[in-house]
């Protein structure tokens, strides 16, 4: 990706609202997002914050009429981009977390580009002169406590050719790990081994590791930790290591232990158009494997993350599924992978 092809892409913005969604998960939590909405020149371009705490959604929407942000202006996407550099963007209330600075930012600037493509009377892939292919996709699930099957079995009685990205813990047991891996669907493991003061911490587990990488010898294996019981263990399988949450930019990606063959491409976690398409393009160049990541969002979200997944790595083992499948009670039809490309052209970043 060239962001060239998008950097000076002219954008007027009259006017910045927000609107904030909320849905109960498959997961345990209750989501909240909050959605930017600029417009101007006639159209509006959306973009979607996914930020995970609550509060700093609400305090964000309890001092809008107040401390809004001001944006009104003539810009292009890269010097739109530069004017949030001037922005605070919490300013009420520091962020429950450092993460979230790169999340808000990325809810405005894919707004912003957004916003700029549909004034141009372009989707992205125009913009960048790609097509729109078919999006091969993941369910993504836990499987709760104490673990069951009964959710992975529920999905493949609906879909039977899903395939699937799952999080390991310490509950995990042989048999389970042995019924998982007869179904022939298991693709992404994500250990979680990166996270730390979040609910889905998974502590460093050689028992753990051992199991997973044996268990499943042809899956990828997502943001082991390194620490003395489990190096020997991931450095026996460095080409099936994908890495997530440390991804937020070329940097980042040259900083890891070992070269990567697979990278998680979240665009949140880039805060910025410009470093999201630097990281594609470094990717593209020293032929990474990429796939897309999704963060349960609630909103236009969803489809800027398939929209990217159908333009950059389609046949991946993309973690971007409808949002049916986070409900908390499944329907009795699920979509089934791949996701086709709509009929005629998108807009901005629809797909």
């Amino acid at each position: 990706m060239d962001f060239s092809r998008v950097a000076d892409l002219p954008l007027t913005v009259e006017s910045v609202d927000i609107a904030q969604h909320a849905r109960d998960t498959s997961s345990g939590f209750h989501r909240k997002s909050t959605t930017f909405v600029l417009s101007g020149a006639g159209e509006t371009g959306r973009g979607e914050d996914v930020t995970y705490d609550t509060e700093d959604h609400d305090a964000l929407a309890a001092a809008w009429e107040s401390a809004g942000y001001d944006l009104a202006g003539e810009y292009t996407v890269a010097s739109f981009s530069a004017r949030l550099d001037d922005i605070d963007l919490f300013p009420t209330k520091a962020p429950e977390r450092e993460t979230a600075h790169h999340y808000r930012r990325w809810g405005l600037e894919s707004a912003g580009l957004d916003l700029a493509l549909r004034q141009a009377g372009e989707s992205l892939g125009s913009a960048v002169g790609r097509e729109y292919d078919p999006v091969r996709f993941v369910a993504s699930t836990r499987l709760g406590e104490p673990p069951s099957t009964t959710r992975v079995d529920a999905i493949l009685d609906r879909v039977p050719d899903i395939e699937f990205k799952l999080d390991p813990t310490t509950d995990w047991t042989p048999d389970i790990v042995d019924a998982l891996a007869e179904t022939g669907a298991v693709r992404i493991l994500d250990i979680k081994g990166q996270y730390e003061g979040t609910e889905v911490d998974q502590e460093p587990d050689a028992d753990l590791y051992r199991l997973v990488f044996e268990g499943f010898p042809d899956a990828v294996v997502e943001d082991p930790a390194l620490v003395d019981e489990t190096t020997a263990i991931v450095e026996a399988h460095t080409e099936r290591l994908s890495w997530d949450l440390p991804i937020t930019g070329v940097e980042s990606v040259e900083s890891l232990p070992y070269p990567p063959n697979w990278l998680n491409i979240k665009p949140s976690r880039f805060g910025t158009v410009k470093s999201l398409f630097e990281t594609l393009a470094y990717a593209e160049r020293e032929g990474i494997q990429l796939y897309g990541g999704g963060q349960f969002e609630l909103d236009v979200g969803r489809a800027h993350i398939q929209a990217l997944a159908s333009l950059c790595y389609p046949d991946g083992p993309n973690d971007v599924a409808p949002g049916v499948y986070n409900d908390p009670e499944l329907p009795e039809e699920l979509p089934a992978s791949p996701l086709e490309p709509r009929a005629d052209e998108p807009v901005g970043l629809d797909f």
